[in-house]
């Protein structure tokens, strides 16, 4: 459960919620009773000081593909606000020239003074519905919400991406160290078989002890492709979250010998009120009910009339040498007013529809968090579980080392039968590979618990969500203006947030532009 340490500070550059005291934190240790706190959350990685595998984390945070789609989401986002902010403008203002040559029929119309004509026009169109009820306005807000859910949504794939990345270099140095285990034993009941055969053969023991030497021997070789088969799966699956093709493990790990990654003592969690900050799908979710909110706002304003402006000024002229006379010069405008009374329900319901959509996202929301909680509790029942086991075992393999060892030796000097040395080592492979497997899940744990946490979208702060060379590969195509720019791109959670979203009402009047 959560367990309460006075001393610790709050990790530093980690959302705070305002309203949340940050007198102390909460620790998840090793069960030792130390009480002390670990590492903060920040490049949680870096805890368990193994360099490959921050090298691993860096190279898939620059070029997996899944991470930079959703980057490029966020950029999506921030051109769909754009349009939001273009509505606050004329949403009619159109340049229109036509050319008409014209025929009218004698027998409809009566006598006319030519019965055919040109007709030469060019002019501005243009219509401007004013936002008194803030319809345009709630509009910003719900795509501000979406600009930061996209952001949330961004650091969600970043958490989930580094998480699968450790697990999966853990599992390859499991598997390693299991299958080092294998061999090593192997080597042992080698030499087990030997020293059977060879007093088998000077007849002071019957066939059985070679035979049964054999069986041991042939079922611990029968489990080194098994451990060899799974570091190829696991680097498989590497190489994808790296964004490569498949590579041999040595590609991505190297040739050197490396251990499993050791789990740091404890880890500084926080209270419980900075969880629902710190994970990113929180707060997506938060931003997502925002978004909803200010649709039923969106969806009330039909409610009310329609107050627009219109006008339209042209030159329109039957022969083209008289286009540009000032007599060619014709405009009107005026302010239109409408209102739907008649609708039969249509917007009421459609206001229903909103609200209820709003409130089905409260109780998502409520999901979230609960969800959020239960996962740090369970990541840290099973850190502490994975912890102790492997302490225990620990113990048990270094017993069984030493009884190994000693009938070892005793059945070479013919005190013991085989069958005493065949079941102490049977159980020594067996605590072997267990406590391999133990310290492997102590290490995945923590990464479980770190994942939980929320932890691990810190990195592209101060950097950028898509490359420079994915920026160029955009700008190619299509003309993105600032959004592009690295200044833009530094900025982005800050700019996102601008708005409504800082301002807390669309009441409040602020200065948009048009994001050309």
């Amino acid at each position: 459960m959560w367990k309460r340490d006075e001393s610790v500070k709050p990790t530093s550059g980690q959302p705070v919620t305002p309203a949340a005291p940050v007198a102390s934190n909460w620790i998840a240790g090793n069960g030792g009773g130390s009480g002390r706190a670990a590492e903060p959350i920040g490049p949680w990685w870096e805890s368990f000081g193994d360099p490959i595998l921050t090298d691993l984390i860096v190279e898939a945070y620059r070029q997996n593909p899944l991470l930079i789609a959703a980057g490029i989401r966020v950029l999506e986002a921030q051109a769909r606000r754009g349009i939001a902010i273009g509505t606050l403008f004329p949403q009619v203002q159109n340049a229109v020239a036509q050319y008409t040559r014209n025929v009218a029929s004698e027998n409809v119309f009566g006598p006319l003074p030519e019965r055919s004509f040109n007709d030469f026009l060019a002019g501005l169109d243009v219509a401007w519905e004013l936002d008194f009820w803030g319809k345009f306005r709630r509009g910003i807000e719900s795509a501000d919400a979406q600009v930061l859910a996209a952001v949330a949504n961004y650091d969600d794939v970043l958490v989930s991406l580094l998480a699968e990345v450790a697990t999966n270099y853990i599992g390859i140095r499991t598997a390693q160290e299991e299958l080092d285990v294998a061999r090593r034993n192997a080597d042992l009941q080698r030499s087990s078989y030997d020293i059977a055969a060879r007093r088998a053969k000077a007849g002071a023991v019957t066939d059985v002890d070679p035979a049964q030497a054999a069986t041991l021997l042939h079922a611990t070789e029968a489990q080194i492709p098994l451990f060899a088969s799974q570091v190829d799966e696991q680097a498989s699956t590497l190489s994808a979250l790296l964004g490569l093709t498949p590579r041999r493990v040595e590609e991505l790990i190297g040739e050197a010998p490396g251990h499993i990654p050791s789990a740091p003592a404890g880890i500084a969690i926080g209270i419980p009120a900075d969880l629902l900050r710190r994970r990113p799908d929180v707060r997506r979710t938060e931003r997502v009910l925002a978004a909803q909110s200010a649709q039923i706002g969106v969806a009330k304003t039909d409610l009310f009339p329609h107050l627009s402006l219109v006008g339209s000024i042209n030159l329109e002229a039957k022969d083209a040498d008289k286009f540009f006379e000032g007599r060619s010069f014709e405009a009107f405008g005026g302010p239109t007013f409408s209102w739907a009374i008649l609708n039969y329900g249509r917007i009421t319901n459609n206001v229903r529809v909103q609200d209820a959509e709003y409130q089905a996202l409260v109780n998502d929301y409520t999901t979230a968090v609960l969800q959020a909680q239960a996962d740090v509790e369970s990541a840290i029942a099973s850190h502490r579980g994975a912890v102790l086991r492997t302490a225990a075992l620990r113990e048990s393999v270094l017993a069984a080392e030493k009884v190994v060892d000693l009938v070892g030796r005793q059945y070479a000097e013919g005190a013991v039968d085989f069958t005493t040395v065949l079941l102490a080592q049977q159980f020594l492979v067996q605590q072997q590979d267990l406590l391999a497997a133990s310290i492997g899940q102590e290490a995945l744990t923590m990464v479980t618990l770190y994942k939980s946490l929320g932890g691990g979208w810190e990195p592209w702060a101060g950097g950028t969500l898509i490359s420079d060379e994915t920026a160029r590969e955009m700008a190619s195509r299509t003309r993105w203006g600032d959004l592009l720019e690295e200044r833009e791109r530094r900025n982005i959670a800050q700019a996102a947030s601008t708005g409504t979203e800082q301002d807390r009402g669309w009441w409040r009047w602020r200065w948009w532009r048009p994001q050309w």
